[in-house]
């Protein structure tokens, strides 16, 4: 299951927060509303309720009343209807009110001069009963309708819910504005790290950017500081070193090519060691020419406008390869900006690679895609292993593919070197599968600016 990342939280937990705040004012202001509503509703249906029993009581005073005529007199409007109830039954203006529409209960309290209000609902409608005694063991009620008022606690119950819906909307985008800011500097922490991991050292944080992250940004910058020594002292002791084995090397050099060349003077036993002693020392100069070339590559890319195709063939020559290798993408311009020298290295080392533990290079292919250049070189080898396709591009790492052909004098820092000189044009390196053997495709972003 994926988790959702910081902004996300904090995002759904400001909607939330805001969804359940709105919601118990919503809740509470519907309460209120409603109670209010009905009991200004149940005041004035009361108030009218003895209006209307005075007037029906004073019609029942007269000599020969007239049950209906006195009914029939009262302005009660559309929204309530009158009920009498005398000793010889009940009457109303209606048929669709009757005794059935006054609980027993009510009709008790009434009885005993006891003035009474329910609320109850006759056919399915909501209603207001009031019911006032009169002289004589009369009773009078009258039945308010609450249709209206229950439209109303509908409307005010939609317009909360809306409110909610929109109050919990603006709390999430408040949400996402605040983490936005709030995350910003750790944004630029990570931008900063990209940048340094890209081989851009000069990258520091601002300290006065947030003061609440001041202390962060000082570490933050410290540390750079720190790796930056430590860097630069590595890539000193390794060009020292380098530099100073090479004046014993070169001594090394000469006396191995002496005996070489003596090979006819000596038995067979002495010439195989004179044959190995001048192999390992080849091997050792090519290692400390790979050791001074990681110690250049620490150093920025210098770019210029380099015909890269022709660099490409020259390197197949180079390498005695045919420059038929060399393939450009339709579209593709021949001149790019980048470091020619670490360019060269690179199209150079993936050749040699190629040669040496892919079986040779079958293309080697140039392309640029949205300013991004793009060197691939094919080779008809193995392959390289899921589990080596990282680790390959390590220092003094070499691959299964170079252990299976241990009669190859690789350093282990080819590769290395390729991944350096691309990383200092901001890009990286990689390989890939292709049937037959792998390819390797190195990225160059500004190449086409």
């Amino acid at each position: 299951m994926t988790r959702l990342g910081l902004r996300a939280r904090v995002t759904a937990a400001f909607a939330v927060g805001a969804l359940l705040l709105a919601a118990v004012m919503a809740l509470f202001s519907y309460d209120l509303t409603r109670r209010s509503l009905l009991d200004e509703r149940e005041r004035a249906a009361v108030r009218a309720a003895y209006y209307d029993a005075a007037v029906v009581r004073s019609g029942l005073d007269t000599g020969t009343p007239d049950v209906v005529a006195v009914l029939r007199s009262l302005d009660t409007g559309s929204s309530r209807r009158p009920l009498l109830h005398l000793r010889d039954g009940w009457y109303a203006r209606t048929a669709d009110v009757g005794a059935g529409s006054v609980p027993v209960e009510l009709q008790r309290l009434v009885a005993d001069g006891q003035p009474a209000v329910q609320r109850v609902r006759l056919d399915g409608q909501p209603t207001l009963l009031v019911g006032v005694p009169l002289s004589g063991e009369r009773g009078y009620y009258e039945l308010t309708s609450l249709r209206e008022v229950e439209g109303t606690f509908q409307v005010v119950g939609l317009a909360l819910t809306a409110v909610a819906i929109m109050v919990a909307g603006a709390g999430a985008a408040l949400g996402w504005y605040a983490t936005r800011h709030s995350v910003r500097p750790l944004t630029a922490v990570a931008d900063a790290a990209e940048r340094i991991a890209a081989g851009d050292f000069a990258t520091r944080l601002d300290p006065t950017t947030d003061p609440d992250l001041t202390r962060l940004s000082t570490s933050f910058n410290h540390m750079v500081d720190q790796l930056v020594r430590r860097i630069e002292r590595d890539r000193r002791f390794a060009a020292d070193v380098s530099h100073e084995l090479r004046s014993p090397l070169q001594t090394l050099a000469a006396a191995a090519s002496v005996l070489t060349r003596r090979r006819e003077h000596q038995d067979a036993r002495t010439a195989t060691a004179a044959g190995l002693v001048a192999d390992e020392v080849a091997r050792f100069q090519r290692l400390v020419d790979d050791l001074i070339q990681l110690a250049r590559t620490e150093q920025p890319a210098h770019r210029d406008t380099v015909d890269v195709a022709a660099l490409a063939r020259a390197a197949c020559r180079e390498r005695a390869l045919p420059e038929s290798l060399v393939e450009v993408v339709d579209g593709t311009p021949a001149r790019w900006r980048v470091d020619r020298r670490r360019v060269e290295q690179i199209l150079l080392n993936l050749l040699d690679n190629a040669v040496r533990y892919g079986g040779g290079p079958v293309a080697v292919r140039l392309g640029l895609h949205d300013g991004i250049g793009v060197l691939e070189v094919d080779d008809e080898g193995p392959g390289v292993p899921e589990a080596d396709r990282e680790v390959i591009f390590d220092r003094f790492v070499r691959g299964r593919a170079a252990h299976a052909r241990a009669g190859t004098d690789g350093t282990g820092l080819g590769l290395a070197l390729v991944a350096q000189h691309a990383a200092a044009h901001g890009g990286h390196a990689a390989v890939v599968d292709r049937e037959p053997g792998a390819r390797f495709r190195v990225e160059l972003p500004g190449a086409g600016a």
